[in-house]
């Protein structure tokens, strides 16, 4: 178990950059604490006929530079914690792309495998009517995450509409394309994370064709990132799910992969023949065993901590992107740096998404949208400044990744905080 909570383990990464900033305590305090937190209770009449109350959380952590911004996650797994953390990350996040918004994260405790469409419909109904005082175009703005998707926004953005006797498209983002959804956003955390690691591979003068790939997570981002990146010819060795995974070094068809997970809903079911090197353990692999292969990009793309103080000394790959958010513990991000592993922070490396999404909330509010490319090019150009802005900031301070990058987002927040605070 990690020593540390989610919400502690992403509280901890501050101190290494306050250490590197002249902040006052007062932006100190404003920044170590989320501004509102809200629980509530939805009662929804299930099929049966019975009345099931779910327990719900939206966090609200920073509002300096903008309304807040964050996804909404349907899982048993869902705690208070979990969300402050993941609110805490958003504000840094949208500050890493300098993007005019906060952070925000909300979820609900529910199996929503186990919901009936209409159940769903109700539920997410229910969400909104429990925190539309508190959310709004110029509020708090949110978006799909985990087990939450388009339809589950439209839902949403429909109840939105009829509480506030109007029509406000930019009050969620990730909507289908027909209601005010933008182009690009089914795959912009994927596409987001493609743009760094081709960065990397100028930056670190790497040949494409000779990279080694796993990634853990073959949901919507794990699944598109290892199709951009075996289109530019990078080997993708292993994947996995959260039942298990497949290893073949010779390379994995992604295609198949797909294929094979859509119709067996398993990714261990892809059929691959041992390696002589690795022997059995390169044809079914678990989660755990995925992380400590030898590989040249390690692309955690499922839950947080699975790289921790138990694990981190096993790993060998050379760079690590954290496709998903907080991946790796604060404990085991020191055992990595020392062992001269190149890691991508989640706060940049997912980043794509909420950009996206800040691009529909753009298009929204103007009325005018943009093709699939244009999304893309400005995308792209974002990824790229902040990828150059990272290496910058490391190299100027000699300070990791991570570090370099908190210092980047936290100055840019405290920049906004010190203009609001008076006295």
């Amino acid at each position: 178990m990690p020593k540390f909570s989610f919400y502690e383990n992403s509280q901890k990464v501050l101190d290494q950059a306050f250490k590197q900033l002249n902040i006052s305590e007062d932006v100190v305090n404003v920044l170590t604490a989320p501004e509102r937190v809200i629980e509530f209770s939805i009662p929804v009449r299930m099929d049966n006929g019975k009345i099931q109350v779910f327990t719900a959380y939206r966090s609200q952590y920073n509002s300096a530079r903008g309304p807040t911004k964050g996804g909404i996650r349907y899982h048993p797994s869902v705690t208070l914690d979990e969300v402050k953390a993941l609110s805490f990350l958003m504000t840094f996040k949208c500050a890493v792309a300098n993007l005019p918004l906060g952070g925000g994260k909300g979820g609900v405790i529910v199996d929503s495998k186990k919901l009936s469409k209409g159940e769903k419909e109700r539920l997410s109904r229910g969400y909104v009517r429990g925190i539309f005082d508190f959310v709004g175009p110029t509020k708090d703005i949110p978006a799909p995450d985990m087990y939450t998707d388009s339809q589950t926004m439209a839902w949403m953005s429909d109840e939105y509409n009829t509480i506030a006797r109007g029509q406000h498209p930019g009050f969620i983002t990730g909507k289908p394309l027909s209601i005010g959804g933008s182009e690009g956003r089914d795959d912009s955390t994927a596409k987001g994370a493609y743009y760094i690691i081709m960065d990397m591979l100028r930056e670190f003068k790497l040949d494409a064709t000779k990279q080694k790939v796993a990634i853990q997570g073959f949901g919507n981002a794990g699944i598109n990132l290892a199709k951009m990146l075996m289109k530019e010819g990078m080997l993708i060795v292993a994947l996995s799910d959260s039942k298990g995974g497949v290893c073949d070094m010779k390379g994995i068809d992604v295609e198949h992969a797909i294929k094979t997970k859509q119709e067996k809903g398993r990714i261990a079911e892809v059929h691959v023949e041992p390696d002589k090197k690795y022997g059995k353990s390169c044809k079914h692999i678990t989660n755990e065993q995925l992380l400590e292969l030898e590989v040249d990009f390690l692309v955690p793309a499922a839950l947080e901590n699975q790289i921790n103080e138990s694990n981190a000394k096993k790993i060998k790959a050379k760079y690590i992107v954290e496709l998903a958010n907080g991946p790796v513990t604060y404990d085991a991000d020191q055992i990595l740096e020392k062992k001269g592993i190149q890691l991508i922070p989640d706060v940049l490396a997912n980043a794509g998404g909420v950009t996206v999404s800040y691009f529909e909330w753009v298009q929204n509010r103007y009325g005018q949208y943009w093709t699939r490319e244009e999304v893309y090019s400005k995308l792209k150009e974002i990824m790229n400044k902040e990828f150059k802005n990272l290496l910058k900031v490391a190299k100027k301070h000699k300070v990791s990744f991570r570090t370099a990058i908190y210092m980047i987002a936290i100055e840019r927040v405290a920049e906004a905080v010190r203009a609001k605070i008076t006295g």
